[in-house]
């Protein structure tokens, strides 16, 4: 052992055999211990072991006794702190008595050595105590002890037992934590008194969070920070977005009165969902920016998309320096408790391809989540004993001692900025309303709210404090409070006289250049093709293994293959998908891709970064061929929701960057369906905000199951609308290269959904010619290759049957129908399917054929687009369950599709 904080509460023995090992040999123990026991002075220069038979003289028993009482208050202080602004706390034993360490009331007056300890030098128990209840059971509780790090526990322990967490600000600064606690409260009043009945989620309650934000924010300045990006619910975000990020009040007023947004085209959200970034000069003078991430009322949705756009800033701004960026988290109570998506991205917080320096996590703890009280919301003690789990500190503040919650955010910032970890600050508060301000709170929590209505607003008892301490500020508090009441009552004036909503947009910084999308820019793809020489240069490059590294046999042989594709001109799925990458790169634009095995692949095909032979060494080769430009592939922890959300976050703060997210089987992105329905497809029409996140999802029928054929493109095509996202099922390798590189091509961002073959990754007919990427682009319907003239009979189909339906007509020697590509699925190619119409001018019959159930795949959506046709439908028959799990019937079914197209009958 090699610091005291790792004894338990009463193992005094452990202690005490420590000495007697000091004893035999100084040597034989840490440095913290060697020095602490030479810092007794007990008098024992005469001291035997022998004569006493091994056993510690009482004096110093008594020593280590009050080590372990030391011991005690920082490891179980925090359940007997004066946290709680409106309710009792609960009882918890054993108490921090005396007894409880073997001590007595006879003890007080003894001066004991222990006080080296704890930073004050040898001191009266009485003395001890009173230092260690000011550090650990005051306004402020810390757990902290479950942490393994000797350093950061130091580190820690000095931060906090120097000053006994007690605040010393200067003048100046009380100021500016009154005129914030003001801004915060007055505000919320004002809102409720000149916009009754109106919803906000007021801070009320917890509005020491605002000077709180900004202390934390300021020092963090001061030590390096230039990017914050802020997530957070409902509760409070207009104040943060008024008082923190300066969003005019005027501007939030207008919101208020109901006035529609300046651009007609946006269909916009509520007040209280939208985000808001800005370019602010911090108090001395350094030039911060500061964003708040648009949410949805899906809580804790927020999170992992913050930390993808400080990821994205990280790398992209900052040139890898995480000491730039941080990541502000603001939780409800209920949520943090109850929401699996907060351990999803907290487990992402140390890994390589996802951390960002450690986010800074408030927890608005209004102690009840909607109408549930905290009892009934969750098991553990504290809502935020998720932190534990990722051992990082917490910091239980009462919400009412606004200097405490102030010195513990300058503290938490310390913090990060020194270990890039996360870190929590519960912020014991209430909340004076209901769930929103038409809710009555009475009618489930009558006791609690009996309480919070006689209960002072923390602006009140602060200035209380003041007079208390004959501060100064106390005679400037009124004035402070006018001056900014008169400003709030200007900006409302101008308010009413705004016509239009003011919405910011977001097309400056890393999305200059970036247009929003007008309809007919999806009539045709803009130009992809690569040139034939650096094609083949590259293609070579890529292929090639260093020589001076031994590979597993069948990796080599695998590349052998893969320059083989080239010397035959035969370019597989894995080198079409690998290529579209290295051409991006080579053009100097960065590719970044996650997903549960995607650097190997979950079918095996990708290897875009393979392991040198009994070794742990990685080798990729698209970040060895000379590109200007970097892959960044990580296998990702076993998370959907978290992720994606991640990945989506990461191209919403870099436009210009590929950045891809792929489902280790498609259906598995139903993990992330918040992410897919509150961001992907409606965050452009929302909150104004454009996404160029790329999605990979494997989908076919081949007899594997119902967990592992659909990725569900009846799920995508049924939010499909206003040109939001873009769906692709390609047929070809070429197909999708041209798809990918499409994504940087185009000048608007849209996000695009690949749903991606299986059986075809090696099938010997899914090939491409070198033509097909250097001379060709994106065709969003694939013609057949046959005399129009003979055409009876027109089949659409999308994805891998298209391969079946080719070898059976080969095999029926069929000759009148043909089979048209639809590999584009939305936006709708209409037009390209008209101008096909007209050229089979003699077909008869237009037939839909899909692998998926009736009520799934793109069936509906295709036949709602082609009505004029009066398509007739080939597949499987409505089902509950999207596939067979038996081999037989998959067969069986499969060949019930091919009759139904090659029979004389039609099978409808």
């Amino acid at each position: 052992m090699d610091k005291f904080s790792y004894v338990g509460t009463s193992d005094v023995n452990a202690i005490e055999q420590l000495y007697l090992q000091y004893q035999n040999n100084n040597n034989s123990v840490d440095k913290t211990w060697q020095d602490f026991f030479k810092g007794f002075e007990f008098a024992q220069t005469n001291y035997d072991q022998k004569n006493l038979n091994g056993q510690i003289p009482e004096n110093v028993a008594k020593e280590f006794k009050v080590i372990s009482l030391i011991t005690g208050y920082r490891q179980r202080g925090h359940l007997f702190t004066k946290t709680n602004p409106v309710r009792q706390r609960r009882k918890y034993e054993p108490t921090l008595a005396l007894e409880n360490f073997g001590l007595s009331n006879s003890d007080l007056e003894t001066v004991f050595q222990a006080g080296n300890e704890i930073g004050i030098g040898p001191a009266k128990l009485k003395d001890i105590i009173a230092h260690l209840t000011q550090t650990y059971c005051q306004s402020i509780g810390v757990e902290y002890l479950y942490m393994r790090d000797p350093e950061i526990l130091k580190w820690l322990q000095s931060r906090m037992e120097n000053n006994r967490n007690t605040s010393s600000f200067t003048i100046d600064e009380k100021r500016v934590i009154l005129k914030k606690l003001t801004q915060a409260v007055v505000f919320e009043n004002y809102l409720h008194t000149k916009f009754v009945g109106q919803k906000r989620f007021s801070l009320e309650g917890g509005e020491a969070v605002i000077p709180a934000m900004n202390a934390l924010m300021e020092h963090g300045i001061s030590l390096g920070i230039e990017d914050y990006v802020i997530g957070m619910a409902h509760r409070g975000r207009l104040n943060v977005l008024t008082n923190i990020m300066n969003k005019t009040y005027k501007d939030v007023f207008t919101e208020f009165e109901g006035r529609e947004s300046e651009d007609s085209l946006f269909d916009g959200d509520v007040k209280y969902h939208m985000g808001y970034s800005s370019d602010l000069i911090s108090d001395t003078g350094k030039k911060v920016h500061i964003s708040l991430t648009p949410n949805p009322s899906h809580l804790e949705t927020v999170a992992p998309v913050v930390q993808g756009i400080v990821r994205s800033k990280i790398d992209n701004l900052h040139k890898g320096d995480n000491s730039k960026a941080c990541a502000i988290a603001i939780h409800g109570d209920a949520a943090i408790a109850g929401q699996g998506i907060v351990y999803e991205v907290i487990q992402m917080g140390q890994l390589d391809g996802y951390k960002t320096g450690g986010t800074v996590h408030f927890i608005i703890n209004n102690q009840v989540g909607f109408t549930t009280n905290f009892i009934d919301g969750r098991s553990s003690t504290y809502c935020t004993d998720v932190a534990k789990v990722v051992l990082s500190p917490v910091f239980h503040v009462n919400g009412d001692d606004v200097e405490a919650l102030c010195f513990v955010s300058k503290l938490a910032m310390e913090y990060r900025q020194t270990f890039h970890r996360d870190v929590f600050i519960d912020v014991l508060c209430y909340r004076k309303y209901g769930h929103n301000e038409g809710d009555e709170p009475r009618f489930t929590q009558p006791i609690l709210y009996k309480a919070i209505a006689a209960h002072p607003n923390v602006k009140d008892i602060y200035r209380k404090k003041l007079e208390l301490d004959e501060s100064p500020l106390f005679n400037e508090a009124k004035s402070i409070e006018d001056a900014f009441k008169a400003e709030l009552d200007t900006n409302l004036d101008e308010a009413k006289k705004t016509e239009k909503a003011k919405i910011t947009s977001f097309l400056e910084g890393n999305w200059k250049g970036i247009k929003m999308a007008s309809d007919n820019v999806f009539d045709t793809s803009p130009n992809t093709q690569v040139d034939k020489k650096t094609f083949l240069n590259i293609a070579a490059k890529i292929t090639e293994l260093p020589k001076d590294k031994k590979f597993f046999n069948k990796i080599q042989k695998l590349f052998d293959d893969r320059k083989t594709m080239i010397t035959n001109d035969n370019y597989d799925w894995a080198m079409g998908e690998l290529m579209a990458y290295a051409t991006i790169m080579n053009e100097g634009e960065n590719v970044r891709f996650s997903g549960q095995d995607v650097e190997r692949g979950t079918f095996s095909h990708r290897h875009a970064v393979v392991k040198i032979e009994d070794s742990e060494e990685e080798y990729t080769p698209l970040n060895n061929f000379g590109a200007p430009a970097k892959l960044s592939i990580y296998n990702s922890l076993l998370s959907e929701y978290g992720v994606l959300g991640f990945e989506y976050g990461y191209a919403f703060a870099a436009p210009n960057t590929l950045t891809i997210w792929e489902a280790q089987f498609g259906d598995f992105f139903n993990g992330a369906q918040i992410i897919i329905d509150q961001y992907l497809t409606s965050a452009e029409y929302k909150w104004r905000r454009m996404n160029g996140l790329v999605i990979l999802l494997p989908h076919g029928y081949e007899g594997q199951g119902p967990e592992h054929s659909s990725a569900r493109i009846e799920r995508f095509l049924q939010s499909c609308a206003e040109n939001n996202i873009q769906i692709i099922n390609a047929t070809t390798p070429a197909q999708q290269f041209h798809a990918l590189r499409r994504q940087l091509k185009r000048d608007f961002r849209k996000p695009l959904i690949c749903f991606t073959p299986k059986k075809l990754l090696r099938y010997p007919s899914c090939v491409s010619k070198l033509s097909d990427f250097t001379d060709k682009k994106f065709e969003e319907v694939i013609d057949d290759s046959c005399d129009a003239k003979k055409i009876n009979k027109i089949v659409f189909c999308s994805g891998k049957i298209y391969y079946d339906l080719i070898e059976r007509r080969e095999k029926e020697n069929v000759s009148d129908l043909a089979i048209i590509r639809i590999e584009q699925l939305y936006p709708f190619p209409k037009k390209q399917i008209d101008t096909l119409i007209k050229k089979y001018s003699i077909a008869k019959e237009y037939l839909y054929v899909q692998e998926e159930p009736e009520n799934m795949g793109a069936w509906r959506f295709i036949d709602n687009n082609l009505r004029s046709l009066n398509l007739k439908y080939v597949g499987r028959i409505a089902a509950a369950s999207p596939a067979t799990g038996y081999m037989k019937k998959h067969n069986a079914e499969n060949e019930e599709i091919m009759q139904g197209i090659f029979s004389k009958v039609l099978v409808k």
